[in-house]
């Protein structure tokens, strides 16, 4: 309720000042030149970094990821229950999975298909690098995904909160990313949460299914 008065005052003053257009540059004309010329009202904010700033603003970006990801889910379980955010999360995360597939073989140019392929592409997977997944290659061919800590279960854990069941959802989103690298590839989840925990939190498989 709070925020919805905010918002609506905040629309109210918008006009109040003539429109919206008008307010979006306040803090430039307020602070002087913040990258445009002097007087200018008006200018586009450009973000140029050094080798040493993009490391850092990587890891801001993926902390800001990883953010997002708990505080909707955590909105979603305090308003609507767990079993809701659970199932949203599903949906979410086989979306997300398609399209971040998708995007990564296009900017990064990869074409390289099967489990070499699906191993370089979830490389470049913000969640790869978050979770610091490991993996292993097994004489016969097969890929096996370790998970030895979990971010998001070890905050809830760290809250008071209980685990909460990511084994379908998990499951969605290797299934989804790696049919995007190459539809051949089968996913097997060995355990995860809510199955009984082992020294690490979940463990997954892979293997290229020849037709």
């Amino acid at each position: 309720m709070f925020v919805d008065c905010a918002v609506a005052n905040l629309l109210l003053l918008f006009e109040k000042n003539g429109n919206m257009e008008n307010m979006k540059n306040m803090e430039n004309v307020e602070n002087g030149n913040i990258g445009g010329k002097m007087g200018e009202s008006k200018f586009r904010i450009e973000l140029k970094l050094d080798e040493k700033e993009k490391d850092e603003y990587i890891n801001f970006l993926l902390r800001q990821y990883r953010l997002v990801d708990a505080f909707w889910f955590l909105g979603v379980e305090d308003r609507f229950g767990l079993n809701v955010a659970v199932e949203l999360n599903e949906e979410v995360w086989e979306e997300m999975a398609r399209r971040s597939a998708r995007e990564i073989k296009r900017r990064f140019k990869l074409e390289e298909r099967g489990l070499k392929g699906f191993i370089k592409a979830l490389k470049y997977f913000p969640w790869a690098t978050i979770v610091g997944y490991e993996v292993e290659r097994t004489e016969d061919g097969r890929v096996v995904i370790k998970v030895p800590h979990c971010p998001p279960q070890e905050a809830r854990l760290k809250s008071g909160k209980k685990e909460f069941p990511c084994k379908e959802m998990h499951y969605r989103e290797f299934k989804f990313f790696a049919k995007e690298i190459d539809e051949r590839i089968e996913v097997e989840c060995i355990f995860a949460p809510p199955d009984e925990r082992r020294d690490i939190w979940c463990m997954w498989e892979f293997k290229l299914h020849e037709k």
